[in-house]
């Protein structure tokens, strides 16, 4: 009896051991870096100041990929989940914000957008330059790489 009791303990606690890892193993592979979502204010705090500069002037750290979006849009959806890998695997080197065409009307205006999903790749020195469509990962790191002037 106190054999079995003894076995029994030790499984249970291997059980729970097992069960706690998996579960952090599962928590830690499902990390992601969440993308920020922008508004005109926080626009303007992290990339420009439309309001009081005429001329181009970034106000960011890093250079910096917008998605101007909208939750209907199907192509949209297809580039969410590459620009969620571009996040992680560029981690400190860019930033990459999303614009809800719907919710920020007057953002998509600022800049033209007609479209979308419409990309904004804004490097650190010099002009913004927009692409529009569901565009395929590599096409992304090699924007990243010569708009952007980012290595991975």
């Amino acid at each position: 009896m106190i054999i079995n009791g003894t076995l029994f303990d030790i499984h249970f606690y291997i059980f729970i051991y097992l069960y706690i890892f998996a579960n952090n193993f599962k928590i830690h592979t499902m990390e992601k870096v969440m993308l920020e979502h922008l508004t005109l204010e926080t626009f303007k705090q992290k990339v420009f100041n439309f309001e009081e500069n005429k001329e181009w002037k970034f106000e960011g750290d890093k250079p910096c990929l917008i998605d101007f979006y909208a939750d209907w849009c199907q192509p949209c959806k297809m580039v969410a989940p590459i620009l969620e890998q571009l996040a992680d695997e560029y981690e400190g080197k860019i930033n990459i914000y999303k614009v809800n065409t719907e919710e920020q009307q007057q953002l998509a205006g600022v800049f033209g957008v007609q479209s979308i999903p419409s990309l904004l790749f804004v490097p650190k020195e010099g002009q913004p330059q927009m692409a529009m469509g569901a565009l395929p990962k590599d096409t992304f790191e090699k924007a990243i790489a010569d708009v952007l002037k980012v290595e991975k």
